[in-house]
């Protein structure tokens, strides 16, 4: 018996296990999908080193996912479809821990659906957009005192720089020498990593429940409609801004290219895609973002898109520790994209500050 067969039969799976096959292209969890006489269900297992305190996270994910639930059936929705529904242990826990001191999960799969890495069309982003606005509002009065912090200072971007300025000091792998330019980038940058916090501090901006990773593919949508129905990947849901969801959401979705395009040629910033995306944004969240948070969606935008960017050349620097990487200087090509949709995006902001200032006054 195999490793991953052994996990499966200490989960409350239904029927005998068929297959256990490898799916996604997640950065940071390997994932299966288990196959049984009566049903389908997602293995996974947690990536300890990111995700230090295992425990605490599937606590998160457990809590969460369980008042979502509510959400959804007082709505008439489909609770297995859309939601994660973390599957037990037959001891009943949450996690299985295997002899090597590996931590497991598992979901209900969720079969006859669709992931996106790039929108196919504009009403896919207006979708996506309303989708992440919605699950901010789903948990707008969920207790944000009982979420564990997964991951400390997950979008401190000043934190983050710091991390990075120690990369560079440090050079552990050699790299700092061929990627001046991409260290002056982030150095002329520095100024802008503090204005979301800054707000936050001084109670301009709300803490609110988010998600922090809302990448479009980690939206499934339905074959049938081609709606999307549930979020994946709840590692991150902690306290954090509005601000933090949709600029990651738009960093991809508003991308021409994938995020680890080598010809930078191929990458760019497309207008469009914002504006469609923060039409089904706003339209979600229209009854509780306030006027800060609203004047600083585009800066957002930019400011996200340099700090995954800055994640990304920081691991490369660090000698890829962090994220999974699967070809040669995969973590800086991945800087790379991240900085030239900056660019764009700056020579963008005035006509975006004015088009959102124009959404804003028609909610």
């Amino acid at each position: 018996m195999n490793r991953e067969t052994s996990v499966a039969a200490r989960f409350r799976y239904e029927g005998d296990i068929i297959s256990i096959k490898p799916i996604g292209a997640g950065h940071i969890n390997k994932t299966y999908v288990v196959e049984t006489t009566r049903d389908k269900y997602t293995l996974q297992l947690i990536n300890t080193t990111v995700f230090t305190n295992p425990v605490a996270l599937m606590e998160n994910i457990y809590n969460v996912t369980e008042f979502l639930k509510k959400k959804i059936a007082e709505r008439g929705g489909d609770i297995r479809r859309e939601t994660l529904s973390v599957v037990k242990t037959k001891d009943n826990k949450l996690f299985y821990v295997d002899s090597d001191n590996c931590y497991w999960r598992s979901y209900l799969y969720i079969d006859d659906v669709t992931t996106y890495q790039q929108p196919k069309n504009l009403q896919v982003v207006r979708d996506s957009g309303y989708a992440f606005g919605d699950f901010l509002n789903m948990l707008s009065d969920y207790d944000m005192s009982t979420l564990h912090e997964t991951i400390k200072d997950f979008h401190n971007t000043v934190k983050r720089f710091r991390d990075f300025e120690m990369s560079v000091k440090r050079d552990v792998a050699g790299r700092v020498s061929s990627v001046s330019d991409e260290i002056n980038f982030l150095y002329q940058r520095k100024a802008d990593c503090g204005v979301i916090l800054e707000n936050i501090k001084s109670g301009k901006i709300p803490l609110r429940v988010t998600h922090n990773d809302t990448k479009l593919n980690n939206l499934l949508f339905d074959n049938e409609t081609d709606k999307p129905i549930c979020i994946l990947d709840l590692d991150t849901v902690m306290p954090g801004s509005i601000l933090y969801d949709y600029g990651d959401a738009l960093r991809i979705s508003g991308s021409s290219a994938e995020e680890d395009e080598e010809n930078l040629d191929k990458v760019h910033f497309v207008t469009d895609n914002f504006i469609y995306f923060t039409k089904g944004f706003l339209a979600a969240v229209k009854n509780s973002i306030n006027a800060v948070e609203l004047s600083l969606l585009p800066f957002s935008i930019k400011l996200i898109t340099m700090e995954i960017g800055m994640r990304f050349l920081t691991d490369y620097l660090n000698n890829d520790i962090y994220f999974a990487v699967h070809k040669e200087n995969h973590n800086l090509i991945r800087a790379r994209t991240q900085f030239k949709l900056v660019k764009e995006m700056e020579g963008y902001l005035p006509k975006m500050n004015e088009i959102v200032q124009k959404m804003g006054s028609e909610l």
